[in-house]
């Protein structure tokens, strides 16, 4: 079966089955933008990716196209009418397995049917047979721990299958998995699909790995984040050319790799499209942070003075011999805090960044501190409201609320790791779990209020000293 984006004019697209017409999200009082008049119509017969980066809006765009939050504006329709509640013809697997441990696998199969009234005998038939069609034969009594990653989210496809959905919504459902683990089950999906034997008429995938996008999609749309809008729709290969590693595979991972590692770029003139009208700009109150830890992000930067200071992304991921889409992550870290520059698709290593990886433990801190005050609004917010409190102490649980006004509630989770992960590193603050406060550490040295006035007012693209001066 052959499904592009732009289908031959001998065949017809399928049908509207669901659309979402200039859609945003926002969220809070002063109604800080998530998605941007977003525009997407998932026809019958399609299978289409959701493509970008962390904190994009794509996991928020599935939640409104399935009915579990409300648009702020524009409209959510299901076969022309609008959306007004929870969608019954949309199943979702999620990233996480969400299983009841004290359920069987069978138990954990029926749940969907139970909630929706299904018989006892029925439901059970249904349920061993959503169970056959994803390979666990044999586990149906098997509980949640005694199976691993891949056999726990199988059972996540056969209960979103099991209700025969119209259209199956997937939330990065292999990104928790190992490597080898979630191939298998990506080509184990695509023969599913490919072969019809799936009861649903359209598929949804929400990712941020470029090549599974590429081997699964009819249609790709990338999207850009701050806030989220679809910065390019693209036509996926012919299904007989998505496994092989030829030119037209080639071709479309190079101009998807294009328009990803140039995110304030045109994306059409990027890969050769007529150009988009312009958009217009909402600020976001705080940029979003890539997911992305210390030592991965030191490691890398290390990594790249080793071999010169330059590198084709592609080849980064190669070589490291991670997932292109952690790769991505990690070069935009990189970026974001002034230590390397994206052109085109290689990375380059800048000033900053080359002596940042030949520093000593207690310089390589100083520059972090400096370059990430500078440079991420979240951590100068944090800086300033420790400061500010006669205690120098912030809650976790305050901080979290203004973050859940400004991005979804598992993106919120993220961000607020990665910024503690980032402020432990530099020394501003201290984080203790058990009590959800973060402290100002006097013990540390740092004068955290200082830092930040420093950081404000130098020269970031200054040459950095042996001290942690800049010059």
């Amino acid at each position: 079966m052959t499904i592009a984006m732009e289908a031959p004019p001998s065949v017809e697209r399928g049908e509207v089955i669901l659309e979402a017409r200039s859609v945003d999200k926002y969220y809070g009082d002063d109604r800080t933008p998530v998605l941007d008049s977003v525009s997407v119509a998932l026809h019958s017969g399609e299978f289409v990716a959701l493509l970008g980066p962390s904190g994009s809006g794509k996991s928020t765009l599935l939640r409104l196209l399935s009915g579990l939050m409300p648009p702020s504006g524009g409209m959510v329709l299901s076969h022309g009418e609008e959306l007004t509640g929870i969608n019954p013809n949309v199943a979702i697997v999620f990233q996480s397995f969400a299983l009841f441990p004290w359920l069987t696998v069978l138990q954990n199969v029926e749940l969907g049917l139970l909630a929706a009234g299904v018989p006892v005998e029925q439901r059970r038939e249904r349920a061993v047979a959503a169970i056959d069609l994803i390979g666990l034969d044999g586990y149906e009594e098997a509980f949640p721990k005694e199976l691993s990653g891949g056999m726990k989210q199988r059972v996540g496809f056969a209960r979103a299958l099991v209700v025969q959905p119209e259209v199956l919504f997937m939330d990065e459902p292999f990104s928790a998995l190992d490597v080898l683990t979630g191939e298998t089950l990506r080509a184990e999906l695509q023969e599913l699909w490919n072969s019809k034997s799936m009861p649903t008429r359209a598929v949804l995938l929400v990712t941020h790995n470029i090549d599974e996008a590429v081997t699964l999609a009819d249609r790709i749309l990338v999207f850009g984040a701050n806030p989220g809008h679809i910065r390019i729709e693209l036509p996926g290969l012919p299904a007989h050319e998505r496994m092989h590693h030829g030119p037209a595979r080639q071709h479309l991972v190079d101009a998807i790799y294009r328009v990803m590692t140039n995110p304030g770029e045109d994306a059409s003139m990027l890969v050769g499209q007529p150009s988009a009208p312009a958009r217009a700009e909402r600020p976001r109150r705080y940029q979003v942070l890539p997911d992305v830890g210390i030592d991965d992000l030191t490691g890398f930067v290390q990594y790249l003075s080793s071999i010169g200071g330059r590198a084709n992304v592609h080849d980064l991921a190669r070589d490291l011999q991670l997932r292109s889409d952690d790769v991505l992550a990690i070069v935009e870290a990189s970026d974001l805090l002034g230590f390397a520059d994206l052109q085109d698709r290689a990375v380059l290593l800048t000033q900053p960044g080359v002596e940042f990886a030949d520093a000593e433990l207690d310089a390589e801190k100083a520059m972090f501190r400096h370059f990430a005050l500078a440079h991420v609004s979240l951590l100068r917010h944090i800086v300033r409201e420790l400061d500010a409190s006669p205690s120098a102490t912030l809650d976790s649980d305050r901080l979290m609320e203004e973050l859940e006004e400004a991005f979804s509630g598992g993106e919120a989770r993220r961000q607020f790791e990665t910024v503690v992960d980032w402020g432990r590193y530099a020394e501003l603050f201290s984080y203790d779990d058990a009590s959800g406060e973060l402290r100002l550490d006097p013990e540390s040295g740092v004068g955290a209020a200082d830092a930040l006035r420093e950081a404000m007012t130098a020269d970031s693209s200054a040459t950095w000293s042996v001290d942690g001066d800049d010059n």
